[in-house]
């Protein structure tokens, strides 16, 4: 794999932050020189290897993220580039794979939905799909070697009144620290063969 790792990330409150610090100490392991750095800190990536973006979802994937990945696609498209999303709810599904791109879920995240055969509005908001499928439309030259989602943290007094009604109303989320950092690093260590590959 090359020798330098940019993971860029976006976050609302922080709690992304401690996320992709996990990732950049995991896929370090081995040596490998990784720099972790808010996506506003980032300069110029062509100086990296490969990249990993990642950023919590609030009405889709973090804004910061989504115009990250469609400034830099020219330069992306070059490199394995792989994405890391925090969810508050996911409908589980038989997805392994979304537009030809691995996808990697949190074990404790996706929730069966009640009528596998009919979903709810809710339950299809909340699909690995309808949160990756515009992403991977808005920046069409990007092909993420892997995707994964994993359980973010919710407190209400740090979102804004727009956000706190759309995720009680839409998503029916919970406050709470949801994260598992198991699957978290167990990513990251199956990522750097990934990013290897593609390499």
């Amino acid at each position: 794999m090359g020798s330098k790792i940019l993971v860029a990330y976006a976050t609302l409150s922080g709690s992304t932050t401690q996320v992709a610090q996990a990732i950049g100490e995991t896929l370090g392991q081995e040596g490998t020189q990784v720099d972790v750095h808010q996506i506003k800190e980032v300069g110029d990536i062509s100086l990296y290897d490969a990249v990993v973006v990642g950023g919590p979802l609030i009405m889709g994937w973090h804004r910061e993220a989504v115009r990250f990945v469609k400034k830099h696609q020219g330069v992306l498209s070059q490199m394995p580039v792989a994405y890391f999303i925090t969810a508050l709810n996911l409908t589980q599904t038989s997805q392994e794979s979304i537009h030809e791109v691995p996808i990697y879920c949190d074990p404790y995240l996706p929730k069966p939905p009640q009528n596998p055969g009919k979903l709810s509005l809710r339950e299809r908001y909340a699909t690995p799909s309808n949160y990756l499928s515009p992403v991977l439309k808005k920046t069409p030259k990007v092909k993420p070697v892997s995707v994964a989602f994993f359980g973010g943290t919710l407190v209400y007094t740090e979102l804004n009144f727009l956000h706190m009604l759309f995720v009680m109303l839409i998503i029916g989320a919970r406050p709470g620290d949801f994260r598992d950092w198991e699957a978290i690093r167990a990513w990251g260590t199956s990522l750097r063969s990934a990013l290897a590959e593609k390499a």
